[in-house]
């Protein structure tokens, strides 16, 4: 009997090929999950990534709450196109404080994983509050009603609080000194020596073209001024990790 008729036993018999079926699916799944247990941890350390500054993370809930995610992903895939157009490709350790991550599945608008300083706050200002006046082939609706909204900042020490539940490593200073560090953050004139401190690279000043109001338009500005900042790239080799 050839192997060929020995397999079409297996394919005229239902239960067999169920039970065969579920052996393989079983062995390649023990192979793939088994080794996750050994480690400490499955994302690599990349130097320069820390949590949001209670700012940013301010940010991030509106940027969510508006669902930008839809029409903008943070992935930059490993392909040249992507490369070439957006900045070199997402790291996962560039996601392990998002929660939920931002990848997303859609481009209507272009990828956001490295938009930080590539325009002014001037710029994402006028782009929130009327996007074709920028970008005249936009089809992205006004949020000019950030501009006017005040930031909420009294309960920002418990999305910190709530971000160190799920393991985003927030210390008890972070915490007590969360709603500090955001309007100090925002305010030009403050002393940001402590903030810079707990968060490295956080970009500092007015946000919005009004330094006497902190609004929701600081919050977003100040989180789309930080994405893809945080890495540096000219001392990442993709081998070893770091040169």
């Amino acid at each position: 009997m050839s192997l060929l008729d020995k397999h079409s036993i297996i394919e005229k018999n239902a239960t067999l090929l169920l039970v065969g079926s579920f052996l393989v699916v079983t062995i390649g799944g023990i192979v793939e999950i088994a080794p996750l247990f050994y480690l400490d941890n499955t994302i690599e350390k990349v130097e320069g990534m820390r949590p949001y500054s209670p700012l940013e993370l301010a940010g991030r809930n509106i940027y969510v709450r508006e669902g930008c995610y839809t029409c903008h992903s943070q992935m930059i895939r490993p392909f040249r196109d992507e490369v070439e157009r957006y900045g070199h490709y997402s790291l996962a350790a560039e996601s392990m404080y998002d929660h939920p991550f931002q990848w997303g599945s859609k481009r209507t608008g272009p990828d956001l994983a490295r938009v930080g300083d590539r325009y002014s706050n001037e710029w994402h200002v006028q782009h929130l509050i009327e996007p074709r006046s920028v970008v005249p082939e936009s089809v992205m609706p006004t949020y000019a009603f950030l501009k006017t909204t005040r930031l909420e900042v009294k309960d920002i020490k418990y999305h910190l609080e709530a971000n160190k539940a799920v393991g985003v490593p927030y210390s008890q200073e972070m915490i007590d000194n969360a709603e500090a560090d955001l309007k100090a953050q925002a305010d030009p004139n403050a002393s940001t020596s402590d903030l810079l401190a707990r968060y490295p690279k956080a970009k500092v000043g007015d946000f919005d073209g009004d330094p006497a109001v902190l609004t929701e338009m600081d919050a977003l500005v100040a989180y789309l001024q930080m994405l893809g900042t945080l890495v540096d790239f000219s001392t990442y080799d993709e081998a070893a990790g770091y040169r």
